[in-house]
């Protein structure tokens, strides 16, 4: 498990800053189940030296007897040497008795860091969780600087909402942030070489499409495998991780998981992203209104989908597209197999044959988008493009009865040189190649973008290509002259530098 640890520096560097600072500090963490939260925490923390580290973790589905229960166990545990302790019956008495434990260990050397995992899962019914926290933080615990306050939650909306975004007591209060995400490609390289599995990039990049990049679905890879050897082990055998894993995942998550999962189903079907008013009209009709967008807002907190807000058009034609592999992937190859009688039959060389077919082939370009907008840096970086410039995407739908045709840009960048960069993402095992009518499609889709925007930016093309161009296209101009047709080129060799 330490291993995992050795690819987030980032966050280890924020972890070390909070830990040395001469202040309370409260930390939140959120990102989805599976991605490591717990694990960062207790690795980092567990190792120090001058530390008190009290950690105490909700029960999913717990009675409020059961969280006090599994709380008091584990103050009995860091502070007392695990003398029993008699249960307190509410909150209140809870956090007054960690506070008085920890009056035990104040000293000038040691520092007490409270880790709160699934803070969601302990706030059950009528409980005033949180109304008791946000009196002990205010009143007792930051006032005392060396107190570090961590609290941690699988379901992102919930922290977001009730702790980072608090109305009440907790307003302002959080100190520090992290949103764990997935791995990018050049972390599961690294990590996968510290377990000596070593494969190409292009071979990693087959398995992102599979695993989304989540640490936990990765740790069990095998030495000496090709990465269709180790899809075929995680999805298309009857003990495989992924084969039985996408109902847990979202039933850890969500109450009404399988309305979420309805959701993602619909959006799924339409590989450039559906609008909102046209999902929003297929769901039930106690979802047509906010509480659908309570929930499209929660699988983006989640980081399953991306709603995208057409660059210059932001109050209409919000859409939305899954960013999750493997939600993809469990749509389109998984579930067709595990509905039928062939779920109980499952043979060697499954995976094999199928990632052979025309459809594999096409799928990828759709799974390669998803892994483009988590490597935007990296787009950046080879491209020369700011940070300041503003990444989004643009799409233009032509009203029913009119003869023009509609547009899509995957991906752009608004710089503050006076240009927009557009970028066209292909996935290809071998160098892709821009024909004559390529290029045409892609000056006409330049062109709506200038004409329907109408903007005076300088337009730049380029492309995200997985494997780089056979040659570079050039475009006759009106004066006769000719100039190239694609500014600049991003490869994977670039997601991996």
């Amino acid at each position: 498990m330490n291993k995992i640890i050795q690819c987030r520096d980032q966050e280890k560097a924020l972890l070390e800053e909070m830990l040395a600072s001469d202040r309370s500090e409260l930390l939140t963490i959120y990102g989805r189940r599976r991605i490591g939260k717990t694990f960062l925490i207790r690795e980092f923390f567990e190792r120090k030296k001058k530390i008190v580290f009290f950690k105490a973790m909700g029960l999913r589905k717990g009675t409020m007897a059961m969280q006090l229960e599994n709380f008091t166990t584990q103050i009995a545990s860091v502070f007392y040497g695990g003398a029993p302790l008699t249960q307190p019956s509410s909150w209140n008495e809870a956090f007054d008795l960690l506070t008085k434990a920890m009056s035990l260990k104040t000293s000038a050397e040691n520092k007490l860091v409270i880790f709160l995992d699934e803070l969601p899962w302990m706030e059950t019914r009528n409980s005033k969780l949180l109304q008791n926290l946000e009196y002990y933080w205010n009143l007792h615990w930051s006032m005392n600087p060396k107190i570090k306050l961590i609290v941690c939650g699988s379901s992102s909306s919930w922290i977001i909402k009730k702790i980072i975004n608090n109305k009440g007591g907790l307003h302002n209060r959080t100190t520090r942030k992290i949103h764990l995400r997935p791995f990018t490609l050049r972390e599961i390289k690294t990590f996968l070489k510290s377990n000596r599995v070593s494969l190409s990039d292009e071979q990693i990049t087959q398995l992102y499409m599979v695993t989304g990049g989540v640490p936990f679905y990765l740790l069990n890879i095998k030495p000496g495998l090709s990465a269709a050897q180790i899809i075929e082990n995680l999805a298309f055998t009857q003990d495989g991780l992924l084969f039985s894993e996408f109902n847990t995942l979202f039933s850890s998550l969500f109450d009404d998981y399988q309305v979420y999962i309805d959701i993602l189903r619909i959006i799924a079907e339409t590989r450039e992203g559906i609008g909102q008013d046209e999902l929003l009209n297929k769901l039930d009709a106690s979802l047509q209104g906010a509480g659908g967008l309570d929930k499209l807002q929660a699988l983006e907190d989640a980081d399953f989908i991306r709603g995208f807000k057409p660059h210059f058009n932001k109050k209409k034609g919000v859409y939305y597209k899954i960013i999750d592999e493997y939600t993809l992937f469990y749509f389109q190859w998984i579930e067709p197999i595990k509905e039928t009688l062939q779920s109980h039959d499952l043979e060697p060389g499954n995976w094999l044959e199928l990632q052979n077919t025309p459809a594999w082939n096409s799928w990828c370009g759709y799974a390669f988008e998803a892994i483009c907008y988590k490597h935007l840096s990296a787009i950046r970086k080879k491209l020369g493009i700011s940070p300041t410039a503003i990444a989004n995407s643009w799409r233009y739908i032509p009203k029913k009865g009119e003869s023009e045709r509609g547009a899509q840009i995957d991906l752009l960048f608004d710089r503050r040189d006076d240009a927009i960069t557009l970028c066209e993402i292909k996935y290809s095992k071998d160098p892709f190649v821009i024909t004559k009518d390529y290029a045409i499609a892609l000056n006409r889709k330049k062109k709506v973008f200038s004409e329907r925007t109408g903007t005076k930016k300088q337009l730049f093309m380029a492309m995200v290509a997985a494997h780089g161009l056979k040659s570079s296209p050039i475009m006759m101009q009106e004066d006769g002259s000719s100039v190239d047709l694609i500014s600049g080129v991003v490869t994977l060799d670039d997601f991996f530098d």
